[in-house]
């Protein structure tokens, strides 16, 4: 298969769930090129986009300004340049007539590529918001393909209580196929207008081989060591962690927590830290690599992932780094957020707390710290859930399912509900 992937930047360390699916869709023998709007830092990649020469499958559209005065200016110098490179693609850019609101707005002739010498079977889209981009590709460029567009988070939280719960309309004429990462996402998409025999759940993959297993037992020095990774952003809820670790410290003194990432709420909790008078206990570690990521984990006994709902409404799918923490045997702490209780079973493979409540979180801490006995359990039922269900090469063989099936179905017949039952279970 032919497949284009519409992604917001490329290349991008935090987005390892989209290039699991460029590589093993690669490894699989289908085609994979990455269309994005925006360039990432080269000079810092995963190593996978040099493994794969990803860099050269690479093609960047030209990014579309907000502002509609500029959009216009910059659109008209790029029509200029268009129309001397293949001026029937121009026109059919601009023609309002036939595309309304796409050719008027300027998306189509912004995304229409001259040259294009290449054939494509699937549009993948990686997020909701770049669904436009979607559109506007197969106008201009692969008309024959099969669109297909994924919710991940902030497009389905955040963008649509920006843009309105009407935005994703045209998206669930046009598209042909939807996933969500999770079911949580799946029903919203629902709620907001999507067939529900268009979407099925498709869960991001961890490949559970680069994260070793291992019985969480208290060490010798009487130590407990307790992680979280993450971006310091609200939605990560990681000022309720640090308080629930002030509390605890109080009666448990033995305690390191450290706490993996960087981000815009850095000196805001470097303050809080220093305010709770727990700065010899709380290690702001900064932004590491995943060998390093594995590197602490492994030295460490809980895991807490203390996820909120932010004031934009952004939201997390069950998140890729609980998962890390579960395949390594980490019991975990979490959050009633999003789709985080589609991984974390409470009780089973750790807990879960609702959102900012610090008093909960301290209580399970508190009871994870006293009961050591329990942490083996957990972690190997942890290990298990994440193995049964977010298996990478077995989410990549299910994606490739995904694409054949919607290759071999009429989807354009909303009324075949037998295919359409079938993709989506």
């Amino acid at each position: 298969m032919r497949i284009a992937f519409i992604v917001t930047e490329f290349p991008l360390l935090s987005e390892t769930f989209i290039l699991n699916q460029i590589t093993g869709l690669l490894d699989r023998g289908h085609q994979v090129d990455i269309y994005a709007d925006k360039r990432g830092n080269i000079n810092n990649v995963h190593p996978a986009v040099e493994k794969y020469n990803l860099l050269a499958k690479t093609y960047y559209l030209p990014d579309i300004p907000d502002n509609l005065f500029y959009r216009f200016i910059k659109g008209l110098r790029l029509g200029l340049k268009l129309s001397f490179q293949n001026p029937q693609l121009t026109l059919q850019a601009l023609n309002v007539f036939k595309y309304g609101n796409q050719a008027i707005s300027l998306w189509l002739l912004y995304t229409a590529i001259p040259n294009l010498d290449k054939v494509y079977d699937i549009i993948h889209c990686q997020f909701g918001h770049l669904a436009f981009r979607g559109m506007a590709f197969r106008q201009m460029n692969a008309p024959s393909a099969k669109l297909i567009t994924i919710f991940r988070g902030y497009d389905i939280s955040t963008f649509v209580k920006r843009k309105g719960l009407n935005i994703y309309d045209e998206l669930f004429k046009q598209g042909d196929f939807f996933l969500a990462n999770c079911e949580f996402f799946r029903e919203k998409a629902i709620n907001l207008g999507c067939h529900e025999n268009l979407i099925r759940v498709h869960f991001s993959g961890l490949d559970c081989q680069r994260f070793i297993f291992k019985p969480r037992y208290p060490s010798p020095d009487g130590i407990i060591r307790i992680a979280t990774t993450g971006r310091l952003v609200e939605k990560k809820g990681i000022e309720y962690s640090i308080r629930a670790i002030a509390q605890q410290a109080k009666i448990n003194p033995n305690l390191e927590y450290n706490l993996i990432g960087d981000g815009e709420l850095k000196e805001e909790l470097q303050n809080l830290i220093h305010n709770l008078g727990i700065e010899n206990i709380v290690n702001l570690l900064g932004w590491k690599n995943e060998r390093e990521i594995v590197e602490i984990l492994d030295k460490s006994h809980l895991f807490i992932a203390p996820s909120v709902t932010a004031k934009d409404g952004n939201q997390d799918a069950p998140i890729n780094v609980l998962k890390e923490a579960m395949a390594m045997g980490l019991p975990v702490i979490s959050t009633y957020h999003g789709g985080i209780p589609e991984l974390v079973e409470n009780g089973v493979s750790g807990f879960l707390v609702p959102e900012r409540d610090v008093e909960a979180l301290a209580e399970k801490l508190n009871y994870l710290i006293q009961n050591p006995q329990q942490w083996c359990e957990m972690g190997k039922a942890g290990r298990a859930y994440v193995e049964k269900y977010y298996d990478l090469d077995m989410l990549n063989d299910k994606l490739v399912q995904v694409y054949q099936q919607i290759l071999n179905s009429n989807l354009a017949n909303r009324d075949l509900k037998s295919d359409l039952v079938t993709l989506s279970n």
